[in-house]
Formats: structure tokens, C-alpha cells, sequence
């Protein structure tokens, strides 16, 4: 029986039927539906139904059942499919397409139809985003709540401009960040020339709270040595002043170098008048710095102005115009307060 299975996920049969053969074909052979559902995108019932179709039928109880010819729905039958997706954990267009034709014996001929479906539903196509999964919310919001009350005792200061509060973060810029989503013609490939995609500048980059003027400069790499010449960079952009940077924990700003570095500039001197003072975010969630958003700004800026990047040096200066020496006016940055 597995054999007639191989035979037909070989015949090269349409999307719907292939995913429903390879479920059961990998359920056969002994992977876990977490696994299953992992690598196909597919629900555990979808994945329990065609088993026992395949049991009962074979193969013929994976393929498709085009019933009658009708193209088209009821109102009623939309709303309740528009409830079937909201119900949804995840979506996709062959699972519409396989509930349809399964409930209703309805198959569209043209996809604009399952589109309209979602439309109605509330679902839309958009970019995933990045999470990671070890974040934890409530300590990230007691670590915002302790940077907000933090930032508020120091009120004073930070008005009179005795002490620059700076959120820093390290942006890596590669050649190939110059592609993404751009308007063209329809009928024309819009090709972007990179000799290597890999070509990497990386940069440091510093965000006024109060003045919303980010600073930044380039080194070859992030570690120990590229951390300190920044800060010493920042002293004497602001000189007599104390500076109090909000970063991410990344090893080298947490390195024995580091923590010598500050130890000679603060010297003996109380905390409270410390050159530089270093206040950590909370681990693993980089969305808590406002600067993530202006690397994100200068990337799009670098993809809508691809046509004038011949060269990775063309990228990199349209990336520092777009951010250095720039002020910056956004939700994001209010996050812990409004100083500015």
C-alpha cells in the first residue's frame, strides 16, 4: 500500500492532492503530527482526515472530487467559510481550496475568488515578523517599567542636557539588503546588480532621547575593541556630560575589555556621576530599542533608491545619509517617556 502511495506523490499530481499524500505518507512512516505539521503547514485534523480517507480509499480518497459544475457559493455558504477561516490557526491557499471543494463540491476557476474569501474573512497577505520564542513578556515590561522610572528620576538631568541618554544597537548592512519589494512593471523583472550579496559594513549607531539625533559610525565587526572606540566616539561628541547608553546584553558589551574600559573612565568616582553608565534591555527581545526602527527606515530608503547603488560603496553612503546626524520622529521612540 505505502508503494501505491510512492508511486503517486512520483505522478506529480496537483498541490492538494501532493501535500495530503506526503501527510500520510510521512504519518506512515512514523513521524509525530508536531513534526508533520511543522514541515507541511497543516492542521492535526488535516492530518487525521486524509490518514483515514487513505485507509479506507487508497490513493483514491486523496484526490480531488469534482462534483457537478458548480462555480459558486451561497451567502450563506461564504459567511460560514469566512467563519471556518477565522477559526483558523494558520492559512493557505490550497487549505481553502481543499475545504471548499470538501464542504460545498465547489471549486473556483480562478484563485481571485479564494482571495476575495480571505478579504472577507479579515485575513490579508502580509510579511511574517520576527520573534523569539525565549523572550519573556512580563520581564521585558518590568524592564521597561524600571527604565521608565529610571529615566524619570533623572529628569532633570537629561532636560538641562547634563546627562545624554543614547539607545545604542549595532546594525550589520549587507549588499544584499538592497532587495525587497519595490513597484515595477508587471511584465518586467526588476534585477538589482550585486557582485556579492554577502558584502557586509557593520555599523553603531546612537539615539538621542532627547534631542532624537542618532550618530553613527563604521567598523569592520562587533566586538570588544569596535564597542569601546564608539563610546570613546560619543564622549567627544558630547563632551563634559555624562552619557547613560540603553542597550541589548550582546557579549561584548557585557566583555572583560569592556568592563575594564569603564572602570578607567569612571574611576573612583560615585555611580551617580559616572561618565557612562550602561543599562541593559531586557534579553532577547530587540523590539524594546527605538534605533531598530531606524535601521529598518534606512533599509527600505536603500531598496526605493536601488537604481542609484552600482556599487556596495553607493549603498553604504545612502544608508549613512539616511541615518547619520538625522532626527528621528516616531511613536517608538517615546516608548520610555517623552523628553525631547
Amino acid at each position: 500500500m505505502l508503494s501505491e502511495l510512492k508511486d503517486f506523490i512520483q505522478s506529480n499530481p496537483d498541490v492538494r492532492e501532493l501535500k495530503r499524500a506526503v501527510a500520510v505518507q510521512m504519518y506512515l512512516n512514523g513521524y509525530k503530527h508536531r513534526e508533520i505539521q511543522e514541515s507541511l503547514s497543516v492542521s492535526s485534523g488535516f492530518i487525521s482526515k486524509w490518514t483515514a480517507l487513505y485507509r479506507e480509499q487508497g490513493v483514491q480518497g486523496l484526490k480531488l472530487k469534482h462534483l457537478g459544475s458548480v462555480g459558486h457559493l451561497s451567502p450563506q455558504q461564504r459567511q460560514a467559510v469566512c467563519t471556518w477561516l477565522q477559526t483558523q490557526k494558520y492559512w493557505n491557499l490550497e487549505e481553502l481550496q481543499g475545504h471548499i471543494e470538501q464542504a460545498y463540491q465547489v471549486v473556483f476557476d480562478s484563485k481571485q475568488s479564494y482571495y476575495t474569501l480571505f478579504k472577507e474573512a479579515g485575513i490579508s497577505w502580509k510579511k511574517t515578523q520576527k520573534r523569539n520564542p525565549k523572550a519573556n513578556p512580563e520581564l521585558v515590561q518590568k524592564k521597561r517599567e524600571e527604565i521608565t522610572d529610571w529615566l524619570e528620576a533623572h529628569r532633570g538631568e537629561i532636560d538641562s542636557g547634563e546627562l545624554v541618554v543614547l539607545f545604542q544597537d549595532e546594525c550589520h548592512l549587507l549588499w544584499g539588503d538592497l532587495c525587497g519589494y519595490i513597484w515595477g512593471k508587471t511584465s518586467e523583472r526588476i534585477e538589482v546588480p550585486i557582485v556579492n550579496e554577502r558584502e557586509r559594513q557593520t555599523y553603531y549607531g546612537a539615539l538621542n532621547l532627547h534631542t532624537q539625533e542618532c550618530l553613527i559610525q563604521a567598523y569592520d565587526k562587533g566586538n570588544s575593541q569596535s564597542t569601546i572606540a564608539f563610546v570613546d566616539y560619543l564622549l567627544k561628541q558630547h563632551p563634559s556630560r555624562r552619557i547613560a547608553l540603553l542597550w541589548d546584553g550582546a557579549s561584548y558589551h557585557r566583555s572583560g575589555a569592556f568592563r575594564g574600559y569603564l572602570t578607567s573612565i569612571n574611576q573612583d568616582l560615585d555611580e551617580s556621576q559616572w561618565k557612562v553608565t550602561c543599562i541593559r534591555f531586557a534579553p532577547n527581545d530587540p523590539k524594546q530599542n527605538p534605533i531598530e526602527d531606524i535601521w529598518l527606515q534606512a533599509k527600505r530608503f536603500i531598496r526605493e533608491w536601488y537604481h542609484l547603488c552600482k556599487s556596495f560603496r553607493a549603498v553604504k553612503a545612502l544608508f549613512e545619509f539616511a541615518t547619520h546626524r538625522q532626527i528621528f520622529d516616531f511613536p517608538k521612540l517615546f516608548t520610555y517617556g517623552c523628553f525631547s
